[in-house]
């Protein structure tokens, strides 16, 4: 499942010299936890999010270790967290640049990128423009898609486009996100990334794989033969 079939393409931003308090209400009104901050051409600058206001309540000098000094680490202060209690705008609030990804994507790596930036949110960039949004309950709600829809893409996305296996090479039913595969590939390498392909697409709870291999490219023996030299 790509990003462009999660994101949300109406997307609410704004923009750089708008005052924090409109951007708090803009939140409030709409339910919502974050942002882009946008230029006037549609690129993303940064993103700011209930946690970027939360500063304007709070001294991070206050809260480190040591007491008001605490907050020098090396001699030097945490300058973005101590400007963010200064801001007044969206520009000076926000954090930036801002983590994004490209709607060609896939959703598994729209949620690794969430979980290592640990962001809530990437707005979705396309030619430097914003062209939508894909939130982490975009992501949750993918878990909620049915065993048919899983099975389409699994032959669709994973067999025929990732791995070019030819219709019928691998059979595959889907129960309640539980995913049975069987058939023959010609390596066991081949075998191996099939599971771990389809284990990602969002909806498979589980694998079982009675998948069978012609060749063990993975012993030593077999790694020789194809290294030795033609004479």
């Amino acid at each position: 499942m790509r990003v462009s079939e999660l994101m949300t393409e109406q997307v609410l931003t704004i923009g750089p010299e708008a005052p924090i308090r409109d951007v708090a209400k803009i939140l409030v009104d709409n339910g919502i936890s974050g942002l882009p901050v946008c230029d006037i051409e549609g690129g993303v600058l940064g993103v700011i999010s209930e946690g970027d206001i939360l500063y304007k309540e709070h001294d991070p000098r206050e809260t480190r270790k040591g007491g008001p000094l605490g907050w020098l680490v090396d001699g030097l202060p945490d300058r973005a967290a101590y400007a963010k209690t200064k801001a007044l705008t969206a520009r000076a609030a926000m954090t930036s640049p801002a983590i994004t990804i490209a709607p060609w994507e896939s959703a598994t790596e729209a949620a690794r990128t969430m979980c290592e930036h640990r962001v809530n949110r990437l707005p979705v960039v396309k030619d430097d423009r914003l062209v939508g949004i894909v939130t982490r309950a975009d992501l949750v709600r993918a878990f909620t898609r049915t065993d048919a829809e899983i099975e389409h893409e699994l032959k669709q996305d994973v067999f025929a486009r990732t791995m070019w296996l030819d219709a019928g090479r691998v059979a595959v039913t889907v129960q309640d996100g539980r995913v049975a595969l069987s058939g023959r590939l010609h390596t066991r390498s081949d075998v191996g990334l099939l599971s771990k392909l389809v284990a990602r697409v969002p909806g498979v709870v589980g694998v079982e794989s009675s998948v069978d291999w012609i060749e063990d490219d993975t012993t030593r023996k077999w790694r020789r033969s194809v290294e030795q030299p033609v004479r």
